[in-house]
């Protein structure tokens, strides 16, 4: 049990801090039923828990020696932030919002995947952090470990979903626009920091734009 407590309290110091996966739970549970919201975090879990067993067994470190697949992944999760970024500050009043057809779970989960997995630096970060954890641990203590952090997970995102859910009700309209256009802001910020990571990594990029 101590392993799991470690892991358990690594995984929410891993997963808590803001970033572009919270502000995706949070905006599901403020503008989609309850139903929905709940399985956009189950989808956000997936994905995370996953990236973090990728990290521990240090799969991120190919990251590091193919840069051909950092350049994709750059490339491809900034432009896919920045659409989410521009369709947040695009959206009308959330209550208008509530009433259209929420999108596909496979439109879901591919934001998802984006926004979890198609971030090298998140793939760097939980390599260099989980990674050195695993070294550190006995081989006893791997699987121990590795469960407080994917429970963490699973604790933080659906602990996230219920709350805002619960409240969301109270939300004035207003507010929950201004919700939008912050997250909307923020995205296109994390997007952007992608792009021009791409953009340090292939310099000659710049020749082709106008």
């Amino acid at each position: 049990m101590e392993y799991f407590f470690q892991g358990l309290v690594m995984g929410f110091a891993y997963v808590a801090p803001i970033g572009v996966q919270n502000l995706f739970v949070i905006n599901a549970a403020l503008t989609l039923a309850g139903a929905r919201a709940f399985l956009t975090a189950l989808t956000v879990i997936f994905f995370d828990v996953t990236l973090a067993l990728a990290c521990f067994w240090w799969v991120g470190a190919l990251m590091q020696e193919w840069v051909w697949l950092q350049k994709l992944m750059l490339l491809a999760g900034s432009l896919a932030v920045l659409y989410m970024g521009f369709g947040l500050l695009r959206a009308g009043d959330v209550a208008d919002v509530r009433r259209e057809t929420p999108p596909s779970w496979g439109r879901t989960a591919v934001f998802a995947c984006v926004v979890t997995w198609f971030n090298p630096q998140a793939l760097i970060d939980g390599t260099m952090m989980l990674g050195a954890f695993h070294v550190t641990l006995a081989e006893k203590g791997a699987m121990p470990f590795i469960s407080g952090v994917a429970t963490a997970s699973v604790l933080w995102f659906l602990s996230l979903t219920a709350v805002v859910s619960a409240f969301r009700a109270g939300f004035h309209p207003r507010v929950l626009r201004a919700v939008n256009r912050v997250s909307g802001v923020i995205m296109l910020y994390y997007g952007g920091r992608l792009f021009l990571a791409f953009i340090a990594l292939y310099p000659d990029i710049l020749h082709f734009l106008p």
